[in-house]
């Protein structure tokens, strides 16, 4: 088969037509045809030419031609398609290495092998200009609600039809509960992601992410969609129950009030479409506490303790309320603690009673044994706020002589008895680090107490440059997420409240001290990070 002028017009007409078909850009079929031919004439002329090939958008005519490069003699390799600056001097004025020269080869008659080929090349080009239309199409609407029809069924995973795009998939585990579908049933899904893959788009649904929640109280809600009100966090059981919190910019609206809408109807028409999930909607509030207290709903909550460190909240709460407060299998706080982003401990006012009875049992023996102390004596510091021996022994003098019975003598003399044990206990601590082979660089570093030291020592850090390899959390300690379930990680030097900031710095200093950093770099690293650099104390 020659292209000759009866079918050049042809060529596009196909083009066009194909295009059409695909919905694709009919240059891209264009150039599956170009790069087709050329590769029908390589076979015709030699594999090891460079033959390009060129249809003229207008008039469908097909030029065949041959490419040559201009190279360095030492890296001629391609004889065919690259010839030295000597040799170039034939064809081309004053050739430079890196010029092409191109001379036009005569059209090439394509058998049925070639044909056929052509044809494979065009067909493959057409099926990934396809796909990319596919992916481009579909990629920017991920996160977007879509009405799917049911196609089948494969091991749990339903197949659905979302009109001129490729099959989506609703995995076994995006689908609320036991719910099933036959063919050509019609269903609501989140596009929870798009892939791009060898095969094609794939496209993954879901009825149980949390985001398919707000997405469908968006279009039930007017004010959400205008953004008056906005979805702050979604926590979902999906089929048995949910919380939602919401927030309302404008005062006179109630952003709970608007979600449900008159006489339910907002928030029923979104229960109905997720199989009758219970659906608890919560005002959101900046102060954390307060939000978990409306989170925990319908419990009572009596107090509530925060550790932001630690990214952990107590909650306590009546004995009556506690069954409520947890629900059933937990889910009540589950959600809650979805919700808020926080661990969350749930006890009684009565358990709460008994760990702050053991407290004030400890800290008093504490100041029994260490200060020879009278316990009637020792309660009086415990309930004055006191709960160490460094509190007691370089607190102002002035806060002691608050204290019922104290007066300057004895103030003096529980200080002196608190310096004293405290300068033994460092004492050693250091006797121990050093019988560990603390090294003294460590044992001088500023900002670790003796008994840091020690316990470093007995941890196997006994220099300045072990010291100066430890990460903060090993230091601080710190939290991980481990199979969706937070997870604690002791740090050496935690029981001595050192924070992850401070163990940061501990670290930098010593680093900067070895020489392993330098001070300038660092500087602007922390310039780069936040800004303007403040100003340093004088």
């Amino acid at each position: 088969m020659a292209i000759t002028s009866a079918n050049q017009l042809e060529l596009l007409q196909t083009a066009e037509a194909v295009a059409r078909e695909k919905m694709i850009d009919p240059g891209l079929v264009v150039e599956a045809m170009e790069e087709s031919l050329a590769r029908a004439a390589k076979s015709r002329y030699g594999a090891e030419m460079d033959i390009r090939v060129s249809i003229d958008r207008k008039t469908g005519k097909a030029t065949f031609t041959r490419v040559r490069t201009v190279v360095d003699e030492e890296e001629l390799e391609n004889y065919q398609a690259e010839f030295t600056v000597d040799q170039a001097k034939q064809y081309m004025e004053n050739p430079e290495i890196g010029d092409t020269f191109v001379e036009e080869v005569p059209p090439v008659e394509m058998g049925r092998i070639a044909a056929q080929s052509a044809k494979q090349v065009i067909l493959q080009k057409v099926r990934e200009a396809e796909r990319d239309r596919q992916f481009e199409e579909f990629k920017d609407r991920a996160g977007t609600i879509v009405n799917a029809l049911v196609k089948r069924e494969e091991y749990g995973n339903v197949v659905v039809d979302l009109g001129t795009t490729p099959e989506a998939v609703l995995r076994r585990t995006e689908k609320i509960g036991r719910e099933s579908y036959r063919p050509n049933d019609r269903i609501r899904c989140f596009i929870k992601d798009v892939r791009r893959e060898v095969r094609g788009p794939q496209i993954f649904l879901s009825r149980t992410a949390p985001e398919f929640m707000a997405k469908l109280f968006e279009m039930e809600v007017p004010e959400i969609y205008d953004g008056v009100i906005e979805i702050k966090a979604v926590a979902r059981d999906p089929g048995s129950r949910a919380k939602i919190a919401v927030i309302s910019y404008d005062s006179s609206i109630d952003p709970v009030g608007a979600c449900v809408g008159m006489r339910g109807s907002r928030v029923q028409a979104v229960v109905n479409e997720l199989q009758g999930e219970k659906i608890d909607i919560i005002p959101w509030n900046e102060d954390m506490p307060t939000f978990l207290v409306n989170a925990l709903q319908p419990a009572e909550v009596s107090k509530v303790v925060l550790d932001e460190d630690a990214e952990r909240i107590e909650v306590v709460v009546p004995e009556e309320q506690l069954s409520l407060a947890i629900g059933r299998r937990g889910q009540n706080v589950r959600l809650a603690s979805q919700l808020t982003g926080l661990d969350i401990d749930i006890m009684t006012e009565e358990q709460e009673s008994q760990r702050r009875q053991a407290e004030f049992e400890e800290r008093t023996k504490l100041f029994m044994d260490t200060l020879d102390l009278d316990e009637f004596f020792a309660q009086l510091l415990v309930s004055e706020g006191f709960t160490n021996l460094e509190e007691v022994a370089y607190v102002e003098v002035e806060e002691l002589l608050v204290i019922d019975g104290v007066d300057e003598a004895t103030a003096g003399e529980l200080q002196a008895r608190a310096r004293d044990h405290i300068e033994a206990q460092n004492k050693a601590a250091l006797d121990k680090a050093r019988e560990l082979g603390v090294e003294d660089s460590l044992v001088e570093f500023e900002g670790l107490t003796p008994q840091m030291v020690q316990a470093l020592a007995e941890d196997g850090v006994k220099t300045l440059e072990d010291f100066a390899t430890c990460a903060d959390w090993e230091l601080a300690g710190g939290w991980t997420t481990v199979d969706g379930e937070r997870v604690k990680d002791d740090g050496v030097l935690e029981p001595f409240d050192v924070s992850l900031e401070e163990a940061q710095d501990m670290v930098m200093t010593a680093r900067v001290m070895l020489g392993w950093v330098d001070p300038e770099e660092l500087v602007a690293e922390q310039t780069d990070e936040e800004g303007e650099p403040e100003e340093a104390e004088a």
